[in-house]
């Protein structure tokens, strides 16, 4: 597998070392394998400790979405090239490859979950490069599993981490009043759960294009408030701010929500976002060790 110390990377290798039924063969991360390096990737593949793997997981991405717009040929090596490469390699060895990508391939603009099926249209550099890896990906290996997720949190750098962090500067009283935008709407997903969908889809034969995220709609103010009251301070205030209120390099879609009905119908059947968050917080990863008890 790639990107195996991001979020969803590290949920992976903990999923597949603690399985009985699989043998993970190599994991490598960005400074272990350039995965736009065709030959590299080739020589990774056919060469791993555990010899070459029947099935690729590519969790690697550039995801920092501002930087896209700065960076946009990293983001189109790293987003676009690197899937195609991956596909093409799994093509020669034989191998399935699972490909992660975002709700960033559709314009944010409708009021009902986002299907498989429904037009894309991406608005910045992020959303267009992950959309470009997925073209590469299916015409590279079209039985290759591409799976698109929203709004992944878990360990390491994530928005809950972050606010979690603001707001203990708050309670401090060395840091600002909390200010979290309210108008944009998505599935928050936890990287834990996600690893085990993946997984799942594999085992149950899926191929082409589906969404996964934990099942319920939020705000980002939402999913700000529902951390910071598991950690037991309900009394901190929020305020609720509009988007343009933040303005950003990249546009951020309004709608995120996935229709995962395609994935549940095989049986991958995700649970209720404030049940991850609380797993995630109850977790070994979880920011709630190293900021302390609630105070």
């Amino acid at each position: 597998m790639t990107g195996a110390n991001g979020q969803l990377g590290r949920g992976l290798v903990a999923q597949l070392s603690a399985s009985g039924g699989h043998v993970l063969a190599a994991a490598f991360d960005r400074a272990d394998l350039d995965v736009a390096d065709a030959a590299a990737v080739r020589r990774a593949l056919r060469d791993a400790p555990g010899g070459p793997p029947d099935v690729v997981a590519n969790a690697a991405a550039m995801t920092h979405v501002d930087r896209c717009e700065s960076e946009p040929e990293a983001a189109h090596a790293a987003n676009a090239v690197a899937p195609g490469v991956l596909a093409e390699t799994c093509r020669a060895l034989g191998a399935q490859l699972v490909h992660v990508s975002t709700d960033y391939v559709f314009d944010g603009a409708a009021t009902t979950p986002y299907r498989e099926t429904d037009p894309i249209g991406p608005r910045s550099v992020y959303g267009r490069t992950k959309l470009e890896g997925e073209w590469r990906v299916a015409a590279a290996l079209p039985g290759a599993l591409i799976v698109r997720t929203a709004w992944v949190f878990g360990p390491g750098r994530n928005f809950v981490r972050t606010m979690l962090e603001a707001a203990a500067r708050a309670l401090r009283g060395d840091g600002p009043a909390l200010r979290v935008v309210d108008d944009q709407r998505g599935s928050p997903t936890y990287s834990d759960d996600l690893a085990a969908a993946l997984v799942a889809l594999v085992e149950a034969g899926g191929a082409g294009t589906y969404h996964v995220t934990n099942a319920g709609i939020a705000t980002w103010w939402e999913l700000a408030r529902a951390a910071i009251d598991a950690w037991g301070h309900p009394e901190l205030p929020i305020a609720k701010v509009r988007t343009e209120e933040f303005p950003r390099p990249a546009p951020r879609p309004s709608w995120s929500v996935l229709d995962s009905g395609k994935a549940e119908r095989l049986g991958v059947r995700m649970r209720p976002w404030r049940e991850a968050l609380h797993a995630y917080l109850q977790s070994e990863a979880s920011p709630l060790r190293e900021l302390g008890a609630s105070s």
